[in-house]
């Protein structure tokens, strides 16, 4: 029997109609409700805490920076100095070359700090100019006075007397920022192109920088802040801001292969600034605190060798005889870990902490002597006038030097007697600053350097001959030197 097709009855041609209208109804209610937004939707939604919005007063809404800006870059400035130099003339009759005086221009930034017109930039936007012009926001341009600079710490002060009230930034509390806090950069970069107070945003890199060499004029005390905020050729002494409006740090200077930004500046700390800044307006100089120790940064065998978990802190390397630090029992080979509280990573953090701590008060100092830890308490001083009043010691004490990343000293019998060496001519190595062209050369603290580009150098006056030669010297500097554990060793620095 073939198969057929049973159609439905009536009732049941009924049912289905409705259930095809009922269906017909249900898509359209769907389509309706989503707006006919076929697009696909993410799940992923953005956290406001991350980046969080502030209402502009209008309903909009802006980004966290905008309030900063408002509120801060009238305060900052455009700064001109200029410094006279000595450029080469030629005479076309007798063919030689005599100096002629000339006017050079610098420009850099810097911010006000304080509502009578004191402005804060870098020592090295400064320089020794006979003449500094301020430019402002509203354009009017002043002549500037210098009240004081540290190029020690690269931090200068000068003053304008503006006309009507001004805007300036607070300082802020560089100890609180944290890696990976927002920063925001105003300066003049490029001023001859008329780019001033610009505005780049950024993180916190780093904190802590040190050992850096920017030539001839590098910081002695360093404890740059790093930021990836852009920072160009004239952002110099401009301020480095947090979210609300607080100068954290004042922009000095980049690494770059290029001369321009690429992601890694950094900036003096603020908190640096608040112990220079009442010195240089006071009298012109800076007070600075000693102990009266040389020291070394620790390396990675000698804190295996002391249980450390890190390689932070630094070692003493001598104690000056009668100095603070020599009164309060600090010993050669004792091992710093702390000063009034504050962890210490190095030598040039230390540094800075002991040159910026109040004088004539004691510091809490932690330190490991042989395995055992203990707290030390030394007073700090005055370095000029605790010099001054001990003159004779100072005049006696040897001479060191500065080169190559290198401090460096003539190498004598007490030395020897300490390291249980026989003497012999040569040129000790004090210390090497980390990242330096001595330090990638291998150069270690402790070593005797015998001679420089095959010369023999028995003391300072030589090598100072020798270096003075290499001033235009682009290849690399063969040393001989006896490392600290007695091997003799060939070593190349490239300069």
């Amino acid at each position: 029997m073939k198969g057929r097709f049973v159609s439905p009855t009536g009732a049941g041609r009924h049912y289905l109609s409705l259930g095809l209208i009922a269906a017909i109804f249900t898509v359209l209610g769907i389509l309706i409700a989503s707006n006919l937004d076929f697009t696909k939707k993410s799940i992923a939604t953005i956290s406001q805490e991350a980046f969080p919005v502030v209402s502009s007063g209008n309903g909009e809404y802006t980004s966290p920076f905008v309030p900063v800006v408002e509120k801060v870059s009238d305060a900052v400035v455009n700064i001109a100095a200029g410094q006279t130099v000595e450029v080469p003339y030629r005479d076309d009759i007798f063919y030689q070359l005599y100096p002629q005086p000339e006017q050079a221009i610098s420009f850099g930034s810097g911010f006000f700090f304080r509502a009578d017109g004191y402005i804060l930039t870098n020592s090295h936007v400064v320089g020794d100019s006979k003449k500094v012009t301020v430019r402002t926001s509203s354009g009017y341009q002043y002549d500037a006075q210098v009240i004081g600079t540290d190029p020690q710490t690269d931090l200068a002060v000068i003053k304008v007397k503006p006309e009507g009230t001004i805007d300036f930034v607070p300082f802020g509390n560089s100890d609180e920022i944290r890696v990976g806090d927002w920063a925001i950069a105003i300066g003049n970069p490029f001023p001859q192109q008329g780019l001033d107070r610009t505005v780049t945003v950024g993180v916190i890199s780093a904190k802590g920088r040190s050992n850096l060499q920017f030539g001839e004029n590098t910081p002695r005390y360093q404890n740059y802040i790093q930021t990836d905020a852009s920072i160009n050729p004239g952002n110099s002494g401009g301020p480095l801001l947090n979210l609300r409006g607080e100068a954290i740090g004042v922009n000095a200077a980049i690494s770059s292969p290029s001369g321009g930004s690429v992601g890694i500046g950094f900036a003096v700390p603020i908190n640096l600034a608040r112990a220079v800044v009442p010195d240089l307006i006071a009298s012109g100089k800076v007070s600075r605190g000693w102990l009266g120790i040389y020291l070394g940064d620790l390396n990675q065998n000698m804190a295996k060798q002391l249980g450390l978990s890190a390689v932070k802190g630094v070692f003493v390397d001598s104690v000056f005889k009668g100095a603070p630090a020599d009164m309060a029992g600090l010993k050669k080979g004792d091992v710093l870990l702390s000063f009034n509280g504050q962890d210490i990573s190095d030598a040039g953090q230390l540094s800075v902490m002991i040159a910026t701590a109040p004088r004539d008060k004691e510091a809490q100092i932690t330190l490991l002597r042989k395995g055992d830890k203990m707290n030390v308490n030394a007073t700090i001083v005055d370095r000029e006038q605790y010099q001054l009043a001990h003159s004779s010691q100072f005049n006696t004490a040897p001479q060191q030097v500065r080169w190559m990343g290198m401090e460096l000293m003539a190498f004598n019998d007490n030395i020897a007697r300490e390291i249980n060496l026989e003497f012999f001519p040569g040129i000790y190595v004090v210390r090497v600053a980390r990242g330096s062209q001595a330090d990638r050369a291998g150069i270690q603290p402790g070593s005797i350097i015998t001679q420089v580009d095959n010369k023999e150098v028995k003391n300072i006056v030589e090598l100072e001959a020798i270096a003075g030669g290499m001033k235009s010297r682009n290849t690399a500097i063969p040393f001989l030197l006896v490392e600290p554990g007695g091997s003799i060793e060939y070593k190349a620095v490239r300069p």
